[in-house]
């Protein structure tokens, strides 16, 4: 008769609820994360902005003396406001614009080619960032009339 000790069974995973104010500060999200949660950003940032959006394009086209009016809008301002702050709210939609696009450019292409893996995820977030940025900058230099 052999008396066995018993065996110490393997602890089980402890899943536990994380506090939003103290655990994730402390995270450290990937580079492909941010340039995901900066693609949903922007398109909120075009939703709430369409209404501006559309005004711009209708002012713009409409004749040439509502043309005259809306680059007066950017040069002496308009509704109280300096017109560096409608460049700036205008470079903020070129921006969001520009990086939704491109952005999603960049989920379509992991989408279709089932390109998920870290690697690709990281170059093409990097590559994202890039060209959005890039972009943006050049698009800023001709609002500010840099060039």
């Amino acid at each position: 008769m052999s008396f066995s000790t018993p065996t110490a069974k393997p602890k089980r995973p402890e899943f536990r609820n994380i506090n939003a104010f103290r655990d994730l500060p402390g995270y450290r999200w990937p580079l492909a994360s941010i340039i995901s949660g900066m693609h949903r950003i922007s398109g909120l940032i075009l939703f709430l902005l369409m209404p501006f959006i559309i005004w711009m394009f209708a002012t713009s086209i409409t004749s040439e003396y509502s043309f005259a009016r809306f680059t007066a809008a950017f040069s002496a301002g308009m509704l109280g406001l300096p017109g560096a702050i409608w460049k700036l709210l205008a470079l903020g939609v070129i921006w969001a614009y520009l990086h939704h696009f491109t952005a999603g450019i960049r989920h379509l292409y992991m989408d279709a080619r089932h390109a998920v893996t870290k690697e690709f995820g990281n170059s093409s977030a990097v590559a994202t960032l890039i060209v959005s940025l890039g972009l943006t900058a050049v698009l800023g230099a001709k609002l500010f009339g840099l060039y």
